[in-house]
């Protein structure tokens, strides 16, 4: 079974995706890791971030891979290096790029084809797996998803993670969108264990008996 889980910045997917990828023994796949994992890949080569045929050339011949939680592109392991925030500033640019979104969702597609798992992004329900049995879409007010991403960031100020997700946002805006089946999640007062529990409820009435 595939879960999807989407939504925008600081609504709380990864944290809630990893930890539900664990309880139920499925694999845990961040597509947007894959993208960082592309731009710093990316940055190391002197590729312009703005060539998009070159960029999608480099996701094609240098494919993300996952081990478990960590993240390798290139044959180096990249798991800390795309949470900089020279990564955040950059990636924005690079998942815009209509050639590499195309490279990158086939590449997403192989990996859900391994077997269950539990895939967050931006478009998993409605594009990357739109026959996913479960697919949730996670929200959350301005000002915690502000919160949050402080937290993730503390080496960013208030301003410029206000400016960071204003951002996001902006270039998701194309992507960001619930699909018709998914089950909408406020999680703005919500903890982690209460979002978890609700989507596995979800995947266990939808589970063969």
């Amino acid at each position: 079974m595939i879960v999807a889980i989407d939504g925008p910045a600081g609504a709380g997917k990864s944290t809630v995706a990893r930890a539900l990828a664990e309880r139920l023994g499925f694999r845990y796949l961040d597509t947007g890791a894959m993208y960082r994992a592309l731009t710093w890949l990316a940055l190391e080569r002197g590729i312009p971030l703005e060539e998009a045929d070159r960029l999608a050339a480099l996701a094609t011949d240098a494919p993300v891979t996952f081990e478990g939680s960590r993240v390798r592109i290139g044959g180096s392991d990249v798991t800390a290096a795309i949470r900089e925030p020279r990564i955040d500033r950059a990636v924005p640019v690079v998942a815009r790029h209509g050639a590499v979104r195309t490279v990158m969702r086939g590449r997403q597609r192989e990996l859900a084809d391994e077997g269950s798992a539990v895939i967050e992004g931006r478009d998993i329900g409605t594009v990357v797996a739109p026959e996913a049995g479960v697919k949730v879409y996670l929200v959350a007010d301005a000002a915690e998803r502000a919160r949050r991403r402080m937290h993730d960031r503390p080496g960013l100020g208030a301003d410029a993670l206000a400016t960071d997700l204003r951002l996001r946002d902006a270039s998701d805006a194309a992507q960001m969108r619930p699909a018709a089946d998914a089950e909408l999640i406020d999680t703005t007062e919500l903890g982690i264990a209460e979002v978890v529990d609700r989507i596995e409820q979800l995947v266990r009435a939808r589970q063969p008996a």
